[in-house]
């Protein structure tokens, strides 16, 4: 069996089986290391040479966690949730009724689409902002489910099909591996390309509002209870400037770990946040956000396995093989293979070298029109970012929604996501291919 699948599926089925995915990954890419020809120690160490490659991205979302415990303690959220609390009434009669759910699953998603393309801080406002508002979700009976679905849409749906933020560095890989592989495309292409396909994601997301519709059930938590009025103007105003500066120095140096320590020290250097308190705040918001910088690091050594098998290139490569001249079968292939090679990569950003090098020729040699090739190559790149359990897309929600414990990463997020969004992405994405 190719490396890749072996590799994928035995990470999956052990996540399935609530084995931590952290586990899961280090087996996943054992296997796939030892069926791609690799000896263990080989293994091992290409697995462990990985792990490096991924400092970056657990220190900034340590430095995250940080940041986002430092706005906090400055009472930002209390505010912004007792604007809410204000909003959905403070009656449990009102607060049943179905337009106060409708208003924070709507605030919720709104946040997620800004955070990707407008504020481009991706995961950072989870775990600043959900938490605190759990106590409103449990007070409605709202479905966890249904807010991991809707933040993973808002995660991965606008960098897909808007040109700004993570939208404008996706679709610049997309048109240059595209040119390199011989094929240039106009960078106002993309958008309309896939527009169909992520037409299918928000039908998944609509389908996600009537499946999880029904009121669940949540234990009262002392995590997410708050202090009343726990706020000052002082506080509040610096914790503004702080995201700001955050935000205009991540821009600038293109750094999450500079933006981060940037935010965090307009807030002490403000007195907003007591000096003698900064140290438990820091320590405590990088072990919230620690499970999310333990799996990225494994997920990047799980990748650094598969590709040293070869094996990546070559399931491309067999399924081109396997392709002929069928144009209906061409499109489906490619996206499955797609959904592999981004579950085991465990980023949809990587994945478009990968497979742009083949399926690009290939798609021009079965006679898809440029605009469906690049439906099928995006498509197939953004497949498997919702639904894995590697990506941050799933463990940025599930960082938030799990702050009390009562949400499971993979079977309250990545299944229902997984379902919602990769189903109606093979779809849409294969139709598509076919009309235009």
């Amino acid at each position: 069996m190719n490396a890749v699948i072996l590799a994928v599926l035995i990470m999956l089925v052990l996540s399935l089986l609530r084995v931590n995915v952290v586990l899961a990954l280090v087996a996943g890419a054992l296997a796939g290391g030892l069926a791609g020809g690799l000896s263990i120690d080989k293994t091992i160490e290409v697995f462990s040479n990985g792990l490096g490659g991924s400092a970056e991205v657990a220190l900034s979302y340590a430095l995250l966690g940080g940041f986002a415990i430092a706005i906090s303690a400055t009472g930002l959220p209390n505010l912004m949730v007792e604007w809410v609390l204000a909003k959905v009434g403070k009656d449990g009669e009102s607060r049943g009724k179905t337009l106060p759910k409708a208003l924070i699953i709507f605030s919720i998603l709104l946040m997620a689409i800004f955070s990707q393309n407008l504020i481009p801080i991706h995961i950072a406002f989870i775990p600043i902002l959900i938490p605190p508002l759990l106590k409103v979700m449990n007070e409605l009976k709202i479905d966890r489910r249904l807010i991991a679905s809707v933040l993973t849409f808002g995660l991965t749906a606008p960098y897909i099909l808007l040109p700004a933020g993570f939208g404008q560095i996706f679709h610049g890989i997309l048109a240059e591996n595209m040119e390199n592989s011989g094929l240039a495309v106009e960078m106002a292409d993309i958008p309309k390309a896939m527009l169909i396909p992520v037409a299918g994601m928000a039908a998944g997301l609509l389908a996600a509002l009537f499946v999880y519709r029904k009121k669940r059930d949540y234990r009262p938590s002392e995590l997410i209870e708050m202090e009343k009025n726990d706020y000052s103007k002082k506080g509040i105003i610096f914790s503004l400037i702080a995201i700001a500066a955050a935000l205009i120095v991540q821009l600038q140096l293109d750094s999450m770990i500079f933006g981060a320590m940037t935010g965090i020290l307009v807030i002490y250097i403000s007195g907003a946040v007591k000096w003698k308190e900064a140290d438990q705040l820091l320590t405590e918001g990088m072990k919230m956000m620690a499970f999310i910088g333990f799996v990225m690091l494994a997920a990047f050594g799980f990748a650094d396995v598969l590709k040293e098998t070869g094996d990546v290139d070559s399931l491309v490569e067999q399924a081109a093989g396997i392709i002929g001249d069928n144009k209906s079968l061409a499109a489906l292939l490619m996206l499955l293979v797609g959904l592999l090679v981004t579950m085991g990569i465990g980023s949809s950003f990587s994945t478009i070298p990968i497979i742009a090098t083949i399926f690009v020729p290939l798609a021009l040699e079965v006679g898809f029109s440029p605009m469906a090739t690049i439906s099928l190559v995006g498509t197939a790149a953004a497949l498997g970012d919702a639904g894995s359990p590697a990506s941050d897309s799933t463990l940025g929600p599930t960082a938030g929604l799990n702050a009390d414990g009562q949400h499971n990463h993979i079977w309250d997020t990545c299944v229902p996501t997984f379902l919602h969004y990769n189903i109606p992405l093979i779809l849409f994405g294969w139709l598509a291919a076919m009309i235009l």
